[in-house]
């Protein structure tokens, strides 16, 4: 069954009221748990690319991409759970896992349950919450994996939007 039904929640997938690109987080992280992510990408097979600006490089180990100099250009992986879906990581904090989703590519439930599928591999590889919020806003998550749970579920009240 699926985690959430695409009628319930389509107004948090509205590119107009969320942003096109809703901030997505798992809080409280660490280097570790970035390798954790890195590593989980290999074992899926997920196809990925890591860039540093324009440069394509192979990816490195978590601890090297967020010791960086302080005014090196930050660094991206590019991760498609499948082929027509993109999560963009970014690498600019060692204490919190952030990436992009383009809700554009995020329409109906064929696709929130790739969305959902994704949020909980990487919610059970770390053990922590990964949460959705409007673009710019962190304080309202909507849309999390709830760990006690082991799904995602709804963090906000669809009607109130």
């Amino acid at each position: 069954m699926a985690d959430l039904l695409w009628d319930d929640v389509k107004c948090f997938f509205d590119p107009d009221l969320m942003g096109a690109l809703p901030d997505v987080r798992v809080p409280d992280a660490s280097v570790e748990d970035w390798q954790a992510v890195l590593d989980l990408v290999a074992e899926k097979g997920w196809k990925c690319q890591y860039s540093e600006g324009e440069t394509v490089l192979p990816v490195p180990r978590a601890e090297a991409v967020l010791s960086r100099a302080a005014d090196a250009e930050c660094p991206d992986l590019r991760v498609w759970p499948t082929p027509d879906v993109l999560a963009i990581f970014c690498f600019h904090a060692d204490d919190e896992v952030d990436f992009d989703v383009d809700l554009r590519e995020l329409q109906g439930q064929e696709r929130l349950d790739v969305f959902c599928g994704f949020f909980r591999e990487i919610g059970r590889r770390l053990g922590k919450p990964v949460l959705m919020n409007p673009e710019g806003d962190d304080s309202h998550p909507v849309i999390g994996f709830d760990v006690e749970a082991d799904r995602v579920v709804l963090l906000a009240d669809p009607q109130a939007k």
